[in-house]
């Protein structure tokens, strides 16, 4: 018997670049077989992902599935232009429609706003229509029992939610209960002081974690506090997922990896990279119930 509850994850970009019928099996046949209990499948396209197919693959491999995907500059619910918002609304729901048919219980990621650099703060009025939309999100999530996730991410891809301090004071103006904060290493490295301080911060609001290296390469080849982290998960009784997120120019999705800067390969072999990181989070983890035992 595992010594957590957590359900351990990988990201869709570890796997395939895109979600077509071959791709969706080998990334979820990949995921699989070096040990993962979810793929989090990347919605960036809603219209791109097969639900039914998908999840008839999910059944086939008795795999679970999370969802995630990030705002354009085009579809940006925290504008001051109506047009844009009015379009980041129905991209926030058609992607929801996609999540709720493949039977996902949370999607989360940069859904307050554009994934990108901002060249200015937002606005009072941007941030009232993001906190509009979500709440308009999360009434329609709740139906089907979907935690809508605020994936906060650092400065050069938001200028709203850098912190758990921001996200949840965010939770507390949408006010709605399947809101959820989604922490994540990479971005907890540059924007947080202290990464067992920010999962306390979080507290009762965190839903999900991703767990990425400085770099977004190997697990424990890079600068991240992984230990900080793990304790804080411990500490609050985290139970929820945790999913390893990497990326390399080896496997590319434009409308993500161009925004997120991937130029470089961190790996080339993500069978061993996806194994390598399965077994450093059972290791954090473990580690973490000790401690806490003691």
């Amino acid at each position: 018997m595992s010594a957590y509850a957590n359900k351990i994850g990988v990201h869709g970009l570890v796997w395939a670049g895109g979600w077509s019928e071959a791709e969706a099996r080998s990334s979820i046949e990949g995921a699989k077989a070096t040990g993962y209990d979810l793929i989090e499948i990347l919605l960036m396209d809603p219209q791109k992902v097969d639900a039914q197919m998908t999840r008839r693959l999910l059944d086939e491999y008795e795999m679970q599935a999370t969802a995630s995907f990030g705002l354009s500059a085009q579809t940006d619910v925290s504008s001051e232009e109506p047009g844009r918002v009015r379009a980041g609304e129905r991209l926030l729901h058609d992607a929801y429609a996609v999540a709720r048919d493949i039977g996902v219980s949370y999607v989360g990621g940069v859904l307050y706003g554009a994934l990108g650099k901002y060249s200015a703060p937002v606005s009072a009025r941007g941030r009232d229509n993001s906190v509009a939309a979500l709440q308009r999100l999360c009434d329609a999530a709740a139906g089907s029992d979907i935690q809508i996730g605020l994936e906060l991410v650092n400065r050069y891809e938001s200028n709203m939610l850098n912190t758990a301090a921001q996200a949840v004071e965010y939770i507390d103006d949408v006010g709605r209960d399947n809101l959820v904060i989604h922490l994540d290493t990479y971005h907890m490295n540059i924007e947080e002081s202290d990464n067992y301080a920010a999962v306390l911060t979080a507290g009762e609001h965190l839903g999900y974690v991703h767990v990425g290296e400085s770099h977004r390469g190997y697990l424990g080849t890079g600068n991240v506090d992984f230990g900080s982290l793990f304790r804080g998960l411990a500490a609050i009784g985290y139970t929820g997922p945790i999913t390893f997120e990497s990326f390399s120019s080896r496997i590319i999705m434009p409308e993500l990896s161009y925004t997120l800067a991937i130029w470089r390969d961190l790996w080339d072999d993500n069978v061993d990279l996806a194994e390598h990181a399965r077994g450093f989070i059972d290791a954090q983890l473990r580690s973490a119930v000790r401690r806490r035992a003691l």
